[in-house]
């Protein structure tokens, strides 16, 4: 019920504080008064990110997060008015799901989006890798041997570690520096982005727990759209922090929203109190009773059906 609450102060507020998205409501013809369950809520398509300034109020922000792209004009860009919300947000949902930070040596395979100097992904991965303290955090761009050296030496001292990377660059990684990992956690993150040939996440898992000798491999669902970040410690089924709760829609009549079943995935992520909590993503998956998801792929179209999305 709380989440309820606060999901319903929120909607109020940014259709007060945000033209875009009360210009969105007001085009579908929603009253927000009316809107009493969650699945009721007008979510706001995540193209309007590629073309509209996302925000409350009167417009200041701290920065601004960029989507990774070949082209600016194909970016999103999420405007961020308080960047210690971001942060609290995402160390609070790192230690529910993986506890304290500083026991850990966190380290960030993420070559292409180091390059990128308006990354959330680098930004939530550089403040986690500050908050551990450990001596051998830090980043990798196409190091790997000195990231292979640095592996085996946490491993000789098992130091609790986590190596988190862009899929493709996992891979890379595995396929020339094979070992045996046992207090290394493996989490892939965003996938191959054009750099390699696309396959599902289970081939993915599978190669990589043949090349690491491990058990499970773990993902990272987040976008720089949301503030927020869901898990999964095995098997590509995420869990969202208490703060964000995923939903389905019907791909066909995206105006219809289910709290579980196949379809494109909508998200309320409180976190994004300045932006838009409410976003109508492009992926498509699962949603389960206990609130987990799957994602299975991305739309075929980005545009949502509709009042014609409007470019304001």
């Amino acid at each position: 019920m709380r989440f309820q609450q606060y999901a319903q102060e929120l909607l109020q507020y940014q259709y007060n504080q945000n033209k875009i998205y009360r210009q969105w409501c007001d085009c579908l013809n929603v009253n927000i008064h009316e809107a009493t369950q969650l699945n009721q809520i007008p979510f706001l398509p995540i193209s309007f990110f590629k073309t509209n300034t996302i925000i409350c109020g009167d417009g200041n922000y701290d920065v601004v997060f960029e989507s990774s792209g070949t082209t600016q004009s194909t970016k999103s860009r999420h405007f961020i008015k308080d960047i210690q919300l971001y942060i609290k947000s995402f160390t609070k949902g790192f230690e529910l799901f993986y506890g304290d930070i500083k026991n850990w040596c966190i380290i960030g395979l993420l070559p292409s989006y180091l390059q990128q100097k308006k990354s959330s992904l680098v930004k939530m991965v550089d403040e986690l890798i500050k908050i551990s303290g450990h001596e051998q955090s830090g980043f990798y761009l196409d190091e790997h041997e000195k990231l292979y050296a640095t592996l085996q030496q946490l491993e000789i001292q098992h130091q609790k570690t986590l190596l988190i990377g862009v899929t493709y660059a996992l891979l890379d990684f595995a396929e020339q520096f094979p070992m045996q990992l046992s207090s290394t956690t493996i989490m892939e993150t965003v996938g191959m982005k054009g750099r390699r040939k696309e396959i599902t996440r289970d081939e993915v898992h599978t190669i990589l727990k043949k090349q690491f000798a491990v058990e499970h491999i773990h993902s990272e669902y987040g976008m720089s759209e949301l503030l927020s970040q869901a898990y999964s410690k095995s098997g590509g089924r995420f869990y969202c922090p208490p703060w964000m709760k995923v939903f389905v829609r019907d791909e066909d009549d995206p105006l219809l929203v289910k709290t579980g079943g196949k379809g494109a995935l909508n998200i309320i992520d409180l976190a994004n109190t300045y932006s838009c909590a409410f976003i109508a993503t492009d992926d498509v998956g699962e949603v389960f009773e206990d609130g987990s998801f799957t994602v299975a792929g991305r739309l075929d179209g980005s545009d949502i059906r509709g009042c014609s999305l409007m470019v304001i």
